[in-house]
């Protein structure tokens, strides 16, 4: 009865357009008020103390580096960067996009973010090279969603504050799969391009000297993932302080390097990205108050037996695991599912011997298509705005990517050296 309340409250404040982090919190208090004998202080003790956390500290850094260098000018040098890679193909303005969000996605570790940094340059852009509005659009939108994939990974450090596992484990495992999911979106964006007849961009072949003259250009901006990895797995500092050092350096390239930020501009970068963070972090608070009492009610327990009662198999578990994750990823934004659903799941895969690195990947991989697909897909509301298309046009026009992204998810869930590989030859060393 108590758990009926519990998701029975989530449920229809979800249906009624309450906001996430509201309708969790609703949701705890209808179940515990009704269900229990908890004073109903518990919900805010339990917000509150969850958030009292160094590691989760790195989330609101990040999140302020990543607008820091939205306005400081990185955008546009990545863009450049993209632009000589892969501009001369066919269809290469769709190509620019995925290969930027991909080099901005190691920036700023949000899906939505890469999706205005990005999309608020080439949607605009490919529109007027008369590419389909809903196309452009679309382009940008499922690129967007590798940003929480390529580390750093807003995603990947909850997650490995929840499950206890190595943030920076979680930053290597996702290099590879990031860049699979890129080439997948890639090859799907080329072959629309070139059935709709959609030009090159600039000129006709490659161009070693364009790349060396644009990366060149770009040096500063490329240098920002180098500091964010590189002093993580050298021992030079943890990721929330890899977080502060990304704050630092784009403040310092912004103001002095690119010229690009004035100190009003930085007041207005820190009070975006305060609001941004604000707003994480109740979904974050709420989230926990509701796992807490789904956890006194034993419902990961249930669901843990349930699964393990379906098969022993760990193919079988992870196959139902991935459905699960692609319906609650249709309704329940990252933080809030990841805050849920971690403790339930990955108890149940490690005792069917998958590894919690690996299973990390997959799960914030299937939580990333939930970017793209309706009805929450906060990218795809993200592009319809900086974008000006239709919602309904993108709807239609990213099934494609949302098929190439579930091939990729596939490939990842079921080839566990594409996530282990890098970890396992830091751990050699």
């Amino acid at each position: 009865m108590t758990v009926a309340l519990l998701f029975g409250t989530l449920f229809i404040c979800l249906l009624i357009g309450v906001p996430i982090a509201i309708s969790l919190g609703v949701s705890a208090l209808v179940a515990i008020y009704f269900g229990s004998n908890l004073p109903l202080g518990i919900i805010a003790q339990k917000a509150f103390t969850s958030l009292d956390s160094f590691p989760l500290l790195a989330i609101p850094f990040f999140m302020l580096a990543g607008v820091l260098m939205s306005k400081g000018g990185v955008s546009k040098r990545l863009l450049d960067v993209a632009t000589a890679l892969v501009g001369w193909v066919v269809g290469g303005l769709s190509l620019v996009t995925i290969v930027a969000s991909m080099f901005f996605a190691a920036i700023s570790g949000s899906g939505p973010a890469t999706v205005a940094a990005i999309g608020g340059f080439m949607i605009p852009e490919m529109k007027n090279k008369k590419y389909d509005g809903g196309f452009a659009a679309s382009v940008s939108a499922s690129a967007g969603s590798i940003g929480v994939i390529i580390p750093p990974s807003i995603p990947f450090v909850l997650y490995g504050v929840i499950g206890s596992v190595s943030v920076g484990s979680m930053f290597l495992a996702g290099i590879l799969p990031g860049i699979i999911i890129g080439i997948g979106l890639m090859i799907t964006a080329y072959v629309i391009a070139k059935k709709r007849g959609y030009k090159s961009e600039g000129s006709a072949r490659f161009s070693f000297k364009d790349v060396l003259k644009a990366t060149y250009d770009a040096k500063w901006a490329l240098l920002i993932p180098v500091i964010i990895l590189g002093g993580i797995y050298g021992g030079f500092f943890s990721p929330t302080e890899a977080a502060v050092v990304a704050v630092v350096y784009a403040l310092i390239i912004g103001l002095f390097v690119y010229k690009e930020l004035t100190w009003k501009s930085v007041f207005e970068c820190f009070r975006e990205a305060v609001v941004i963070n604000a707003t994480t972090m109740i979904i974050i608070g709420l989230s926990v108050s509701f796992a807490y009492f789904m956890t006194l009610e034993q419902v990961p327990n249930d669901i843990s037996s349930f699964l393990t009662e379906l098969s022993t198999n760990p193919i079988v578990i992870l196959l139902a695991i991935n459905i699960i994750l692609l319906i609650v990823g249709m309704f329940i934004d990252t933080i809030s599912a990841l805050v849920i659903l971690t403790p339930i799941l990955l108890p149940i895969v490690i005792a069917v011997g998958v590894d919690p690195i690996h299973f990390g990947v997959i799960l914030v991989a299937n939580l990333a298509i939930g970017f793209i697909t309706p009805p929450l897909g906060v990218n795809l509301f993200v592009a319809s705005s900086v974008g000006n298309v239709k919602f309904e046009r993108i709807v239609m026009a990213i099934i494609p990517f949302l098929f190439s992204m579930i091939v990729c998810l596939i490939l990842i869930t079921f080839l566990p050296s594409l996530s282990l590989w890098l970890p396992s030859i830091l751990s050699n060393k």
